[in-house]
């Protein structure tokens, strides 16, 4: 009894290797057709709310291979089913927008698109932040699992999401009824290029992983002079330069140090000439936290700074500071710590140990965030993808050379094994859902 159950523990052993090289074969000969998607996408970038194209390809991508695709869902946004009897349900998102930039990479497929934006300029387009790959690798898993239905059951949810780079895309999605008019998930994943990690490699990081990221504008009045009378003014430049110093007390000396926290202000604006005290300057801040309570304290404190400052400049109450603070905030991003578990699991088997890392957690934003937030409280993990090509890498670790961040007009990736990485282990990890 014992050599029987001993044969047939080796017999599943040997399957699982043979089909994950018959894969890994089959994946091969697919890389080429995958590297064009990439280069033509690229090639031809467009930024958020108007990637019309891009979706349209994607929707193409899903349709040869069978899937049953809605479009225009939440603006130019794409949903693909694939049934395949019971079992449950997994969705992988991409996002497919690109950034107002002008690529700078100098490579023989550089970028060389200018888009008119909303507000009628002509600017550079670019995948710098790597949606590119994100949609590449999306194409070819959606491919993948649909040659391998003999090895899975349950539907997969295929979603393209516009507006990624402004932070409102999933909201999107969601608000025009993605739980509610297609299977409600039991698992979501995605991905994101990584700058930093070497292509061939992939990160997971358990819990929060991406913070929740704000937008804060603060209009400070004033009264304002002449440079040279500046006794006849309430100056609201001093004002701004005094709230900007105390906002930094704010993480310091407001947050429990063992909590997370970022205030930066990014831009400063006032005043027309050297000799005139304005009336009115202007602040932008970026927030960045984990944990909803400290983003709540955090408003608090810049309001009661604001109007402290302002009240001790002789301001009437009536001309306090206007803090603005948007409801449409991207929240943190929380990868479930089981899930975790499974695909780190199935990363270490088709990649081996040494090229699976743990990511630290970082205080950029991902409304990817969104899909795991909802009443419905889908367990999701967004994963790194190693994108750094080896020459670049090897220049690195030599020292005296920067690699270029995502958003960087000198970005690019290691193409062909990124997207081999990226689609084993999406491919191999819903599998391992699916069979769960």
């Amino acid at each position: 009894m014992i050599n029987r159950i001993l044969s047939l523990t080796i017999l599943i052993i040997l399957s699982a290797s043979i089909n994950k090289n018959k894969f890994i074969n089959e994946l091969e000969k697919d890389i080429p057709y995958l590297k064009n998607l990439y280069l033509d996408i690229h090639q031809n970038p467009e930024i958020s709310l108007m990637e019309k194209v891009t979706a349209q390809k994607l929707a193409n991508e899903l349709k040869k291979v069978g899937y049953t695709v809605t479009e225009n869902f939440g603006g130019y946004g794409i949903v693909g089913i694939l049934k395949n009897g019971d079992g449950p349900t997994i969705l992988y998102r991409t996002d497919l927008d690109a950034l107002p930039m002008e690529e700078k990479t100098g490579l023989p497929y550089a970028s060389k698109v200018k888009t008119r934006n909303f507000d009628g300029n002509e600017v550079g387009t670019m995948h710098s932040c790597g949606h590119d790959m994100h949609m590449a690798v999306w194409a070819g898993t959606a491919r993948a699992l649909a040659k391998r239905k003999n090895e899975w059951s349950g539907t997969v949810m295929m979603i393209g999401q516009p507006a990624e780079e402004i932070g409102a895309g999933a909201a999107m999605m969601l608000n025009e009824g993605l739980y509610e008019k297609f299977p409600i998930p039991d698992y979501g994943i995605g991905l994101h290029s990584s700058p930093t990690i070497p292509s061939g490699k992939v990160g997971f990081g358990k819990g929060y992983t991406m913070a929740n990221t704000e937008s804060i504008d603060i209009k400070i009045y004033g009264q304002g002079a002449h440079g040279a009378s500046p006794h006849m003014s309430i100056d609201p430049i001093v004002t701004a330069s005094l709230i900007v110093m105390e906002l930094q007390t704010i993480v310091s000396r407001n947050i429990n140090p063992i909590d997370d926290a970022v205030i930066t202000v990014g831009s400063i604006k006032g005043g027309t000439k050297h000799n005139i005290i304005p009336d009115e300057v202007n602040l932008q801040l970026t927030i960045r936290t984990y944990k909803d309570e400290v983003r709540k304290l955090i408003h608090k404190r810049i309001k009661e700074i604001c109007n402290g400052i302002a009240s001790s400049m002789g301001l009437d109450k009536s001309r306090w500071p206007e803090v603005i603070i948007p409801d449409n905030y991207t929240p943190a991003n929380y990868n479930d710590e089981k899930l975790v578990d499974i695909m780190v699991d199935v990363s270490e088997s088709v990649l081996g140990k040494e090229n699976v890392i743990d990511s630290e957690p970082q205080m950029v934003g991902e409304d990817f965030a969104r899909y795991g937030s909802t009443k419905e409280d889908i367990p999701t993990v967004l994963y790194w993808l190693g994108t750094v090509p080896k020459e670049r890498m090897e220049k690195y670790n030599e020292g005296n050379y920067a690699l270029p961040a995502l958003h960087s007009p000198f970005y690019y990736p290691d193409i062909e094994n990124s997207i081999k990485t990226g689609v084993l282990v999406s491919t191999e990890s819903m599998i391992k859902l699916f069979n769960k």
